[in-house]
């Protein structure tokens, strides 16, 4: 075994600075000097539940350095920039994982950090460390002129809007609407206007407006204006919901167009979805995941060739607990980014 630091959960909503081990590698691993991890929803998520037991440590998006390649190996040399998401290994066999899609493998993906190995039964340990080792298939080479940092949180907050983006075609000329203006929301926004729609952002309020434009939105909805509401009903090719919290669905179905699409990818629990909402338009709900090996392949070339990446505040990763406590309220202009370099 190899040893490394990293922030581990302590049994409450806080982290704190560890040695914790790492596999010695296999024939197709590579091990990755972790420079930037980004803070994400999930890993908040999964602290407020972790209930002490077993070894909680975040991180599903990060970029760093290969410092160390298996005799298998053959994509990868020490030296390389790379990426690595939410997902580090699936089972390889079945129809999803053939097709490509990893991220809905039928015996479920090893996720990042919290997951089962599939050789050796260990709880993953995630990107919040200053190692990872990784099998070679579930890491990607970070493109040049891509900044390090902000590419960081493509590998979860990109990936989980480019799938249903792709999934539904978005390009020229079509209508999107992006609920929520937050980590994934800016990153939709920004790329579903690259892909060449039409982009309106939907917020609570008009105080986003500003950066709405900025991002690549060419007008803003506000929810809870009824007027700004009414004009904008039934309007919408497709609506990816990015809102992190449980909501009603049924003012966003209002905006989707006539056999449009509401994707919802920001909130995992359970909704409720009267018929008529979706009756009354042909409307469709749909949702998705993190992306397979292709398309977080082709994110990434595509970030690269449009110049994408997250708007990031990146901060030691000492300070990882400040950083969790701003994204619970909110505080974060659209993504965490810690620097793993304070770690030594």
């Amino acid at each position: 075994m190899r040893s490394t630091t990293g922030w581990q959960a302590d049994g409450t909503t806080s982290l704190r600075e560890v040695t914790i081990a790492r596999r010695d590698l296999r024939p197709d691993d590579i091990a990755v000097r972790v420079d930037f991890c980004g803070v994400c929803h999930t890993d908040l998520h999964s602290l407020r539940g972790h209930d002490g037991e077993g070894v909680l440590v975040p991180g599903h998006e990060f970029t760093g350095v290969v410092t160390e390649v298996g005799p298998d190996v053959t994509a990868f040399r020490a030296g390389d920039p790379v990426a690595v998401g939410n997902i580090v290994d699936s089972c390889g066999v079945c129809t999803m994982c053939e097709a490509g899609q990893e991220n809905f493998c039928r015996e479920f993906p090893t996720l990042t950090y919290g997951g089962k190995d599939r050789h050796d039964g260990t709880t993953t340990l995630g990107g919040y460390s200053r190692e990872y080792v990784v099998r070679e298939k579930f890491a990607y080479p970070l493109p040049s002129g891509l900044d390090p940092a902000a590419a960081a949180p493509l590998m979860c907050a990109g990936i989980t809007v480019w799938e249903p983006l792709r999934a539904l075609n978005v390009g020229l000329g079509m209508r999107v609407a992006v609920a929520g203006l937050g980590g994934l929301g800016h990153l939709a926004v920004k790329l579903a206007a690259a892909l060449g729609a039409e982009v309106s952002v939907v917020s609570r309020s008009a105080d986003r407006a500003k950066d709405a434009f900025r991002l690549g939105a060419s007008s803003v909805v506000v929810s809870t204006d009824p007027d700004s509401a009414a004009a904008a009903r039934d309007s919408f090719d497709v609506l990816i919901d990015t809102i992190p919290v449980p909501h009603d669905l049924a003012p966003y179905l209002a905006l989707v167009a006539v056999d449009g699409t509401l994707s919802q990818v920001g909130y995992l629990g359970s909704i409720t979805v009267e018929t008529m909402d979706l009756l009354a338009g042909r409307k469709k709900l749909t949702s998705g995941g993190s992306g397979g090996v292709p398309a977080t392949a082709a994110m990434l070339e595509f970030c690269a060739a449009h110049g994408i990446a997250a708007d990031v505040e990146v901060l030691p990763s000492a300070r990882v607990n400040e950083a969790l406590e701003r994204l619970d309220r909110g505080d974060v202009r659209y993504r965490f980014v810690l620097d793993l370099s304070d770690l030594g």
